[in-house]
C-alpha cells in the first residue's frame, strides 16, 4: 500500500485548528435551532391554525429538502438576489439552525406532549396564564426528558458540518482537503480527518450517556 503518514506531520497544527471551527459551527447552529425549534414547537401545539400551518410548513421544507442545497441556496442565492455577499461561516450557520430548528421542533413537541396532562389541567384550575405555565412548569419537565435527545442533535450537526467544505468554510474537513491537494496524498489527510471526527463523536457520546444517567437518577 502507498501510505506515507510522515509527510502528513508538518500539517497536524493546520487540520487540527478545524476543531474548533467545527464545534464553533455546531454548537452556534444548536443554539438557534433550540431557539427556533421552541417557538416551533410552541406554534405546533397551539390552537391558532395560522401559526400551526406555518410551523407545519417550515418543518415539512426543511426536513424534506437536502441540506446541502439549503446551505447552497442561502450561500449562492442571497448574494444574487440581495447583493450581499455573506460570509461562509454565517452561512453554515444559517442553514444548520434553520434545519436543525425542524427537527428540535420535533423533538420538543413530543417532550412537551408527553408532560402529565394533569399538569395543565392543574395549572388552568389555578388560573396560571399560559405563558407562564409553560416557563415554569411544562417546558422544564419536557426539557428534561429531552435533552439526551438534543444531545443526539448536536452529535448529529457535528458529523454533517463537513459538508461545509464544499464553500470553502474552513472546518475540519476542508483543511484536511487543503493538505491532501498539497501533498497530492489525500488518503492520509482524511483518514486523519475522520480519526478526529469519530474521537469527537465519541467524547460527546459519553457527555450524552452522563447527562442521562443524572437525569434518570435524579428521577
Amino acid at each position: 500500500m502507498n501510505l506515507d503518514f510522515s509527510q502528513l506531520v508538518p500539517y497536524i497544527p493546520f487540520i487540527l485548528e478545524g476543531i474548533w471551527a467545527t464545534l464553533k459551527l455546531a454548537g452556534i447552529s444548536i443554539i438557534i435551532g433550540f431557539i427556533l425549534g421552541t417557538l416551533l414547537a410552541l406554534c405546533k401545539i397551539t390552537k391558532l391554525p395560522l401559526l400551526k400551518g406555518f410551523a407545519d410548513a417550515y418543518t415539512s421544507m426543511f426536513r424534506g429538502t437536502p441540506l446541502i442545497l439549503q446551505l447552497m441556496i442561502i450561500y449562492f442565492a442571497i448574494p444574487q438576489l440581495t447583493g450581499y455577499d455573506i460570509s461562509a461561516f454565517l452561512s453554515a450557520v444559517l442553514a444548520f439552525g434553520l434545519n436543525s430548528a425542524a427537527y428540535v421542533s420535533e423533538i420538543i413537541r413530543a417532550g412537551i406532549l408527553a408532560v402529565d396532562r394533569g399538569q395543565t389541567e392543574a395549572a388552568e384550575a389555578l388560573g396560571v396564564p399560559y405563558k407562564q405555565m409553560m416557563i415554569n412548569i411544562i417546558l422544564p419537565q419536557a426539557l428534561k426528558n429531552i435533552l439526551p435527545a438534543l444531545m443526539n442533535e448536536f452529535i448529529t450537526l457535528t458529523k454533517e458540518s463537513a459538508i461545509v467544505s464544499v464553500i470553502s468554510y474552513m472546518d475540519l474537513m476542508r483543511r484536511a482537503q487543503i493538505v491532501g491537494s498539497e501533498l497530492y496524498r489525500n488518503f492520509e489527510p482524511l483518514l486523519f480527518a475522520g480519526l478526529i471526527y469519530w474521537v469527537m463523536v465519541f467524547i460527546l457520546t459519553q457527555i450524552g450517556r452522563l447527562i442521562e444517567r443524572r437525569l434518570r437518577h435524579s428521577d
